[in-house]
């Protein structure tokens, strides 16, 4: 696979990466919108986009009549509306605030979980793919819910997976000491398993990619992501692959870079 240098943007704070992120995402939407109807937009759901995502609600004068917005990965295990859902996550974080002018859940899908992985792909497919994918990276590297494994090759827009053990203890710390008690899970046994995701080259096929990627915990997959080699095993190394991918770090999250970004 050829690599292309990516643009790595290193902020003190994570409010200063938030900030930074969402100017730029600011900035690519209107681009978009002059050139284009509608805006289709691909969110992650998780507490490392609080700020980027906090930020880009407080920036006025956005496009958001023109954006279409789909998620990138939703358990199935949950029943819509649990407050552990990435549709719930979203929709508090961003959605309510901003009112695109179209969402697509997951969970909107009918049928079985198949059925609706499927359904999914097509709605991605009639839309003619993702133009800005607002993503994060995973402690184990994966970028949605493709896990160590994952194709870089698959057709499919959409998947079923199971998380591996490191993605369930990383959801089972990033909700422990959540403010709402309810979306607390009780023991690493009450985290999801499975879940559909967007696939690897369904996100690589966007037309920019800003990738959202603070704190130490992830310090050892960015710098896997950015230094390491390009493999399935960490699936964040696809980015490097892509030519319009900017990742913002903070500090604590570049801490292990040593300055060989793309190599």
């Amino acid at each position: 696979m050829k690599r292309i240098s990516t643009v790595v943007k290193i902020l003190d704070t994570r409010a200063e990466m938030g900030a930074a992120a969402a100017g730029d995402i600011a900035e690519a939407m209107k681009a978009v919108a002059g050139k284009k109807d509608d805006i289709t937009m691909c969110f992650a759901a998780a507490p490392s986009q609080d700020d980027f995502l906090a930020a880009l609600v407080s920036t006025p004068d956005l496009p958001w009549d023109k954006v279409v917005a789909f998620h990138l990965d939703e358990y199935i295990d949950l029943p819509r509306g649990h407050n552990n859902s990435f549709e719930v996550y979203l929709n508090s974080h961003i959605f309510d605030a901003v009112k695109p002018g179209k969402i697509y859940f997951m969970a909107d899908m009918e049928g079985n979980p198949q059925q609706k992985a499927t359904a999914y792909d097509e709605l991605l497919k009639e839309h003619g793919g993702i133009d800005i994918a607002c993503i994060g990276i995973g402690e184990n590297g994966h970028i949605a819910f493709n896990e160590p494994g994952a194709s870089f090759f698959t057709d499919k827009q959409t998947e079923l997976i199971t998380l591996d053990e490191k993605s369930v203890q990383q959801q089972y710390r990033d909700y422990k000491d959540h403010p709402n008690p309810e979306a607390r899970y009780a023991s690493l046994d009450d985290v999801p398993r499975n879940a559909i995701t967007m696939t690897i080259p369904a996100i690589c096929a966007s037309r920019q990619i800003f990738c959202v990627v603070p704190a130490e915990p992830k310090a050892e997959a960015v710098k896997a992501a950015l230094e390491g080699p390009i493999t399935n095993q960490c699936p964040a190394t696809a980015l490097r692959t892509h030519p319009a991918t900017i990742m913002y770090l903070d500090a604590d999250s570049a801490r292990l870079l040593t300055g060989r970004i793309g190599g």
